[in-house]
């Protein structure tokens, strides 16, 4: 019978010693977990930080004076990550096991350093500016390409609700100006072979804030608000 005799031990030396390593495998791994988690919990905290201060730009407040509270954030965080890393970098060749734990608040850094960067440059941030601002040009503990790409279509969500505000405030230029950029990226991001994965369905969504900005543009140049200059709705969603 499958349960054998009764004074028969229930475990034997060889699978008890397999099974107490596995014991200080998993609370080695908790231990590291933990204090993973609690860097993370700082970085959220400062994002948070970051973030409502570029809400400020929704109200039509002087950019350079949203972006001097955000980018007061921007040392801290990447403080932050060189900490991260250190702590990560102890169980080496484990990177993509823990990565998880920091993956969506990097993709929500990443798009709040995208837009502050458009805010002041009109130009994307590159992958290569996002790993300096952050400190994450190490081969062992860099900015994951998903997690860039991802905060950049999360960057792009927020574009429709800045040009309706500043059309609001009296910004006429704002729209083609963001038009001209999101059709730009969006012609950018479809040169990637997608998979059906997570990635994927931001990417589709970036079409529809594309066709978003392209309705305000079109009713500003529709009541003769536009000024003169590239023209760029003839190049957005007609070719989706």
């Amino acid at each position: 019978m499958a349960g054998g005799d009764s004074d028969s031990p229930l475990t034997s030396p060889s699978l008890e010693k397999q099974f107490e390593k596995f014991r200080l495998q998993l609370e080695d791994s908790g231990s590291l977990r933990e204090r993973i988690r609690a860097v993370v919990m700082e970085i959220e905290s400062a994002t948070r930080l970051m973030q409502a201060s570029l809400l400020l730009v929704h109200q039509s407040k002087p950019i350079p004076q949203v972006l001097e509270k955000a980018n007061a954030q921007i040392n801290v965080l990447k403080d932050l990550y060189n900490k991260l890393a250190e702590v990560v970098r102890e169980c080496p060749g484990q990177y993509y096991r823990y990565h998880g734990d920091w993956r969506s608040e990097t993709q929500m850094v990443v798009s709040l350093l995208a837009f502050m960067h458009w805010l002041e440059t009109g130009n994307l941030l590159m992958h290569t500016e996002a790993e300096e601002k952050l400190g994450l040009n190490d081969s062992d503990f860099a900015l994951d390409l998903e997690d860039y790409l991802v905060g950049i279509c999360f960057m792009s969500n927020e574009m429709p609700r800045y040009v309706v505000n500043q059309v609001t405030a009296g910004d006429y230029d704002c729209p083609r100006k963001v038009l001209k950029f999101l059709t730009d990226l969006h012609a950018a991001f479809r040169m990637l072979n997608l998979r059906n994965d997570f990635l994927r369905k931001k990417f589709d969504s970036m079409k529809y804030d594309l066709r978003k900005v392209e309705e305000v543009y079109y009713d500003v140049k529709i009541r003769g608000l536009a000024t003169t200059g590239d023209s760029v709705g003839d190049q957005g969603t007609q070719k989706i």
